[in-house]
């Protein structure tokens, strides 16, 4: 396993390879291994609490990747793009606020080319909300994290 140092100090540890998070719980501080791909919504091994889930997904995973019964937040970015960057903090704080309701998953466009034509990613960052495998509002660009929540909240599925 090979740490992410710009997410270690955030509790997270990306594991290289392998298509999982280790997550450390906002409740208890148990780490925890979150699955890019899983049928349910992740939960902490100890205290049960819902975990933020962040999966990072390719051409070829990402129908498993979004096949949950969360909503998923699509993020299409680039490595190269500093509104990409400006925004995956705030989806990360989202994954966290929302856990349990909220799957976000990214697509590195350079790399998944499929999936940025299949989404019409013309413009990146683009944010696509999925629900059961369908399209239900898109956002183009980088927007603060109180436009993201207005716009994000109404599809969320109940606490």
């Amino acid at each position: 396993m090979v740490a992410d140092a710009g997410n270690k100090s955030r509790g997270l540890l990306v594991e290289t390879g392998m298509s999982a998070r280790i997550v450390a719980c906002p409740s208890c501080s148990t780490k925890n291994r979150v699955p890019a791909a899983a049928t349910g919504r992740p939960r902490c091994a100890s205290c049960k609490a819902d975990l933020p889930w962040v999966a990072e997904a390719t051409d070829s995973s990402l129908s498993d990747a979004i096949r949950t019964p969360s909503l998923v937040l699509l993020d299409l970015w680039a490595p190269w793009c500093g509104p990409c960057r400006a925004v995956a903090p705030v989806l990360e704080r989202l994954a966290g606020k929302y856990a349990g309701r909220l799957k976000v998953v990214k697509v590195n466009v350079d790399d998944n080319p499929a999936t940025a034509r299949a989404y019409d990613a013309s413009s990146i960052p683009t944010l696509v909300m999925i629900r059961d495998g369908k399209t239900v509002a898109r956002i183009i660009g980088a927007q603060p994290e109180p436009a993201l929540v207005a716009q994000l909240e109404p599809h969320l599925p109940p606490a």
